[in-house]
């Protein structure tokens, strides 16, 4: 093998241990492999993150892949979304086209088991946007999530976002 094979081997190689390690650390336990609060709210929180993180960058892709085929989204200003395909394309036409991001109050967050289900997320998060603060401001709402593991893989069921606001967060 020559130098410049062994090179482009080795980086082949790198590069399919880091994409593997990338992927791993997105693997949450099933909830037969929860044994306690603390794992749930590990898990559950590692799921919001992973949600959000979709939602804020705009990929679609994950974001979809998180949500149950029949998800319900109950928004008490926009409504009732009804299916994966029509609250990614939500997202994909009113988030991905503005600056808005999205950010959990810290110490807010709220995590219930549901026997032989999932788990219920309850908490309040923030809505914010970087480049249009000053003509926008910051939105803030409470919510739910209802999370199904099912054959050992999370997807988001119902979400409810509601009483949304302003507020003046400071500095």
């Amino acid at each position: 093998m020559t130098l410049s094979a062994l090179v482009r081997f080795s980086t082949a190689v790198a590069l399919s241990l880091v994409g593997t390690q990338a992927f791993a650390q997105e693997k949450v336990p099933a909830l037969e492999e929860i044994g306690n609060q603390a794992e749930l709210d590990k898990a559950i929180t590692e799921l919001d993150r992973q949600l959000f993180a979709a939602y804020n960058h705009c990929d679609l892709k994950k974001f979809d892949s998180l949500l149950a085929d029949d998800v319900e989204f109950y928004h008490d200003q926009g409504g009732v979304t009804l299916g994966h395909a029509a609250l990614t394309e939500s997202v994909k036409n009113n988030i991905c086209t503005s600056d808005t991001q999205r950010v959990l109050v810290p110490g807010t967050l709220k995590i219930y088991h549901m026997k032989g289900y999932g788990a219920i997320e309850m908490g309040v998060h923030r809505f914010v946007h970087p480049k249009t603060e000053a003509t926008n401001g910051t939105g803030e709402a409470s919510f739910v999530h209802l999370w199904r593991c099912k054959d050992g893989v999370w997807k988001l069921t119902r979400a409810l976002s509601y009483d949304h606001h302003s507020v003046q967060v400071k500095p």
